[in-house]
């Protein structure tokens, strides 16, 4: 069968990541998950003292960011490098959580990483997550999901991820993040985070990976079936 490009869309700790891995894992698609792109560009931004209002001193750190993603077989999972250096895990933490929607509503920042996200899809057979891959990034997208579930469900995943890596972060705190990145991406300018009319709808407050997984792969199928006549 043609090989297809799958977008999931969403708020964050719905499960977009871990689906996303997962459907391209077993349809043997590259995984590219566009948010690490941005927490990449944050965490150059605040190592190097990046001022996010000034549109030259932004386009000039981002001559000098170079994004990649390697393979762990060992962990079976996509990591981040960021001009070479592992930063899978530094990228992950709180403080990075609180300043990504600001640095990815510059549009400077918005439109490189689209350029790059649009060339890492352009062979197709890619399952690409983030906030605005269906309604901009590939609007011709075959399959598009949008994925949301309850504001206490998505803390609580949250909560697990941070303490699996060893950080301990009050449940309070990370529903202020959550509602505090879901309104800045809802609301910035450039490119903000919408349900495509298109999208299928994935509520995955009370469903379990596995569930979350097959809704995707059963559209994924019929996509390219309808997609091979």
């Amino acid at each position: 069968m043609r090989k297809i490009v799958i977008a999931i869309d969403g708020f964050s700790a719905c499960g977009k990541s871990s689906t996303a891995k997962e459907v391209a894992n077993q349809l043997g698609y590259n995984y590219i998950d566009s948010g690490a792109m941005y927490r990449a560009v944050t965490l150059y931004f605040h190592e190097h003292y990046i001022t996010s209002d000034n549109p030259k001193e932004v386009s000039k750190a981002l001559e000098n960011i170079d994004i990649s993603f390697n393979f762990n077989e060992r962990m079976a999972f996509s990591e981040t490098y960021l001009n070479g250096l592992n930063v899978e895990e530094e990228i992950r933490k709180m403080y990075i959580s609180n300043q990504v929607s600001k640095i990815s509503a510059i549009p400077e920042v918005r439109k490189d990483m689209v350029n790059q996200q649009r060339k890492l899809g352009k062979k197709k057979g890619v399952v690409m997550d983030g906030r605005d891959i269906g309604s901009n990034v590939f609007p011709n997208a075959e399959l598009k999901v949008f994925m949301k579930a309850d504001l206490t469900v998505r803390a609580e995943r949250r909560q697990k991820e941070l303490l699996e890596k060893d950080q301990l972060v009050p449940l309070p705190e990370i529903e202020e993040n959550l509602l505090a990145r879901d309104k800045m991406d809802s609301e910035r300018k450039e490119n903000p985070l919408i349900i495509p009319e298109d999208a299928y709808i994935l509520d995955t407050s009370e469903l379990t990976f596995p569930e979350q997984v097959e809704f995707v792969l059963q559209l994924a199928t019929e996509k390219m079936i309808e997609n091979d006549g």
